[in-house]
């Protein structure tokens, strides 16, 4: 279930104002969109919404844990309304959609380093990569056989 995104912005202290809203259903319906994708997406809905408040209701709300910000190796970030949980994700080498994997549980020995340097770990991130069902289809030639 997406989280109330007045809940959320009441919970986390902050006004409730239309970019504010509009970022984080737009994130409730579409998760692992882009900034740029989740700006478009506002300005459908508000129309004029500059791109650099976008950018600073993606970076308020990812400080403040409303959004979780992924970054893919060679892809652009990537934001989403489900946070506190420790998931993973699977993302496309190819076109980059990214879809959520649940936490294993149980016995996860990858996710628990065998020496932490003396770091307190509190968070592990695992990216699956590989390619997408469409992205695995072979090109379709356009042009019809002689």
């Amino acid at each position: 279930m997406t989280p109330d995104p007045r809940e959320l912005l009441r919970g986390a202290g902050l006004r409730l104002t239309a970019p504010r809203l509009a970022v984080l259903e737009w994130l409730g319906r579409h998760p692992h969109s882009t900034a740029e994708h989740v700006a478009d997406g506002v300005r459908e809905r508000l129309g004029t919404v500059s791109t650099q408040a976008v950018y600073d209701v993606l970076n308020t709300c990812s400080r403040l844990n409303l959004v979780r910000r992924i970054e893919p190796a060679g892809h652009p970030a990537r934001y989403e309304t489900r946070t506190g949980d420790d998931h993973h994700h699977l993302v496309c080498r190819r076109c980059g959609r990214a879809e959520d994997v649940d936490h294993v549980h149980g016995a996860a020995p990858c996710l628990e380093p065998p020496n932490s340097a003396g770091f307190t770990v509190d968070r592990a991130e695992v990216v699956f990569w590989g390619l997408c069902g469409d992205c695995q289809l072979p090109p379709r030639n356009e042009e019809p056989p002689a």
